[in-house]
């Protein structure tokens, strides 16, 4: 199945060029409405030109507490019309559907870490991977598995551990939203910019997946000497487990919930890799 979003981007060229040949000045105002620019916080306007495109997408809630859900609708001043610009075929909250659909999705939207003593839920992701163009693991326990890698469930008569894992240590994740939970806006801005074919928005999100916790600074951002010192994963830790000391971040390991979004945010996470530094500034090859 082609993307819907080359799909659109298609028809979007054909309407150009088809209008180019009797009004090029028309043409060039026509391609700018169809493609608003994704702000912050996207305006009511914005969505309502994107619905047009009415991808088909599911939400399914796996092992977590559902919060990353409630930070989808805290975009309640542009919800509905949100809701309004795709198909929306299954989520057990929003929607009154039960069982997850068998048709071909555009995007799956996954939130909740992966409980492998219950196989539902591995039937489930694996379904939902094989029937989904692009899938997006939302929030913390979902992108790093958070704090459900050190939960213990089964308390029956005769207590067993229960494992818990990130969605991306079973099937392929195309984009992670990380955090605990996800913020709404960039729930939003997700949705818009896979509606609309801007794979150069959602490119960083594909490297987000499988970032566990603060330990990733440590050894990737000042490990590599990428570190700046601004501060922006101190700001982004939701438990405050890190703060800033002579200019670099620490962790308190005991109140990180190793919801990776300090990584996220850090703006030299996205820096080549020491494998690319030590090739292009030490010349090994």
């Amino acid at each position: 199945m082609s993307p819907f979003w080359k799909k659109e981007k298609k028809s979007e060229a054909d309407k150009k060029s088809e209008v180019e040949k009797t009004n090029p000045p028309a043409a060039e105002e026509k391609i700018e409405a169809a493609q608003p620019e994704i702000t912050a916080k996207p305006a009511e306007a914005e969505v309502k030109e994107m619905a047009a495109a009415k991808p088909k997408v599911l939400t399914a809630v796996m092992s977590g507490c559902t919060g990353c859900l409630i930070s989808l609708c805290d975009n309640y001043d542009i919800l509905l019309d949100l809701l309004n610009a795709i198909d929306y075929r299954y989520e057990t909250t929003l929607a009154d559907v039960r069982q997850i659909p068998d048709d071909q999705m555009d995007i799956a939207i996954v939130h909740g870490s992966i409980c492998l003593q219950d196989q539902r839920q591995v039937d489930d992701i694996r379904k939902i991977r094989q029937n989904s163009t692009f899938l997006v693991a939302m929030g913390g326990c979902a992108s790093s598995g958070c704090v459900t890698r050190f939960s213990v469930g089964g308390q029956a008569a005769t207590p067993s551990h229960e494992s818990f894992l990130p969605v991306a240590s079973l099937v392929k994740v195309d984009f992670a939203l990380p955090g605990c939970p996800t913020g709404p806006e960039v729930i939003a801005n997700t949705i818009l910019a896979a509606i609309g074919g801007d794979l150069e928005y959602l490119k960083p999100l594909s490297m987000l997946a499988g970032y566990a916790c603060g330990c990733d600074l440590l050894t990737k951002i000042i490990g590599n000497g990428l570190c700046i010192g601004c501060g922006t994963c101190a700001m982004a830790c939701p438990t405050r487990a890190i703060y800033m000391e002579y200019g670099r971040p620490h962790v308190n390991q005991e109140l990180c919930i190793k919801c990776g979004a300090c990584h996220a945010q850090c703006p030299r996470s996205f820096e080549p890799s020491f494998e690319m530094i030590e090739k292009r500034l030490m010349g090994v090859e």
